[in-house]
């Protein structure tokens, strides 16, 4: 356990089984009310988008490498559908519980596979191949899908960037999916190009910092707000996080 709050983010989207820290030493961040701001994530968006996510990576060549590297992420592509599966998981069981945790994850013993890589407890076997890998990543999804549309909205769980509502845990589930599924798209050369208005209301959501850049379009801006991108006028980012603790504007 450490007692600090985390550094920001300069790599991948943050590990959902990382180690606690105190709620009380997260910065609650610059929450300024959006007016254009295009209302709140859904259950819906998110069932979308892992659907689409699903049928991009069953599109890859039956020889694709995913040994490969993910885009700009430090894991290889296998490893970083690994990595989503296990946040969806650890996301829908941080509101499981009839008492959910205000002070850390729920304790699932979580490893580590390789120096550097995610640490997780999801896991799939290499001999099932793509198509294996694809299904965990489907049953986790459903899992946090269901917990989406089924949590009492006044739910309140732990991540270490705020204490989140469903909302707040269904936005999260949607930023891992929609940039990691860019890092892997890149890494397996197949197209991504996931909804604007899902994209605009997941960085409503948890980029409350970051001004939608009109001209981009919500998708490039969301890409940019997590470090995979630069926009006209802004370089590339180097550190960032997201804001989950509940809002009342988005």
């Amino acid at each position: 356990m450490i007692d600090e709050a985390p550094e920001p983010h300069t790599g991948p989207v943050p590990d959902a089984t990382a180690d606690p820290v105190s709620p009380s030493l997260v910065s609650s961040g610059p929450l300024t009310p959006d007016p254009l701001a295009p209302g709140p994530v859904t259950a819906d968006d998110l069932a979308l988008v892992l659907n689409l996510a699903a049928a991009t990576l069953r599109g890859a060549p039956a020889d694709a490498d995913w040994s490969r590297p993910a885009g700009a992420v430090d894991w290889d592509c296998w490893a970083t559908v690994e990595h989503l599966a296990d946040d969806l998981i650890a996301y829908a069981a941080q509101l499981g519980p009839q008492t959910p945790p205000l002070d850390r994850y729920v304790p699932f013993l979580s490893v580590r596979h390789f120096p550097g890589g995610p640490n997780s407890f999801v896991f799939a076997q290499r001999e099932a191949g793509p198509a294996g890998l694809v299904q965990v990543l489907e049953a986790s999804g459903a899992l946090m899908v269901a917990m989406a549309r089924t949590a009492a909205p006044e739910a309140r769980a732990y991540h270490p960037w705020g204490i989140a509502d469903p909302a707040g845990f269904t936005a999260m589930s949607l930023v891992e999916a929609l940039v990691h599924l860019h890092d892997v798209a890149e890494g397996l050369g197949l197209p991504w190009q996931p909804p604007a208005d899902v994209c605009h209301r997941t960085l409503a959501r948890l980029f409350p910092d970051v001004p939608l850049d009109a001209a981009a379009g919500p998708w490039p801006t969301l890409l940019w707000a997590t470090g995979r991108a630069e926009l006209p006028g802004r370089p590339r980012r180097t550190d960032w996080r997201w804001y989950a603790e509940v809002r009342d504007d988005t």
